[in-house]
């Protein structure tokens, strides 16, 4: 079993590693970002890195990979018309119920 003090390093750790995290850029770049690449690169760091996350947990969380692509499809196509988050993510998880309720 853990130690409390184990526990409480952990917490003190993450928490002063997600405190650099957030500061340093700000301490660092204190003037404003001319480049357009530059630019254009930090505007997608966060979708990529939440596409990273993701889509991993996509084909692992359903219990077989027919739902999995199924949900994945729907997501993908419901995003590309433009729908919000909410309808996004009920019509994903409908169309994993479906999938799956039929036997997939």
């Amino acid at each position: 079993m853990l130690s409390v003090s184990y526990s409480l390093t952990s917490i003190a750790v993450m928490a002063i590693m997600t405190y650099l995290i957030r500061v340093l850029p700000m301490a660092i770049f204190r003037k404003k970002i001319e480049r357009p690449f530059i630019r254009s690169f930090l505007n997608y760091v966060p979708y990529s890195v939440l596409a990273a996350m993701t889509f991993p947990a996509i084909f692992s969380c359903t219990g077989s990979t027919a739902s999995a692509w199924g949900g994945c499809i729907v997501a993908v196509l419901l995003a590309y018309w433009k729908r919000g988050l909410l309808t996004v993510a009920v019509g994903a998880s409908a169309a994993v119920f479906l999938i799956q309720l039929i036997g997939f």
